[in-house]
């Protein structure tokens, strides 16, 4: 008699490991089904329209503030040489001219570069202004889908 109640407490406790990681595999499956689900519902959720014309907003901005400072990068450049060309003809045309090219590149590279770090900065402050928010997790995604499983276990009802 006992080798009976063992064998039959052998197979029980074996039927009821099989049930429990059915019921396992289940739950992970709703919790993909979910998450997928939650992620499928965040795409339908963003309005792409008003995503776009805010980020045409920011380019515009961006292209604006771009152009002024070209700008002034090239009158910058006119106005060095004509000052440098006159100063050549008075005195020591080479010397004088080399140090005022030097002088005044120093002087326009380090205002080019005050502006565009500027320039950075207002960049920077617009991103932030422009609300996002991360709406999938980090997890990295499993390699195989639910379609690419297959599922012989009948469905189980927690």
């Amino acid at each position: 008699m006992s080798t009976k109640g063992e064998e039959d407490r052998e197979r029980l406790k074996q039927e009821y490991k099989d049930h429990y990681r059915r019921i396992k595999e289940a739950k992970e499956r709703l919790k993909k089904a979910e998450q997928k689900g939650r992620i499928s519902d965040a795409v339908h959720k963003m309005n792409a329209d008003n995503l776009l014309e805010t980020m045409d907003e920011f380019l515009g901005k961006v292209r604006d503030k771009v152009t002024h400072v070209e700008a002034r990068l090239d009158v910058a450049l006119d106005s060095l040489e004509d000052e440098s060309s006159e100063a050549a003809s008075k005195i020591k045309k080479e010397e004088l001219d080399e140090e005022m090219k030097k002088q005044r590149a120093k002087q326009t590279l380090k205002q080019v570069k005050a502006e565009m770090g500027m320039l950075y900065n207002e960049i920077e402050k617009q991103a932030d202004e422009i609300k996002t928010e991360k709406t999938i997790g980090t997890k990295k995604p499993d390699s195989t889908t639910d379609t690419d499983k297959t599922d012989n276990s009948p469905d189980v009802k927690p």
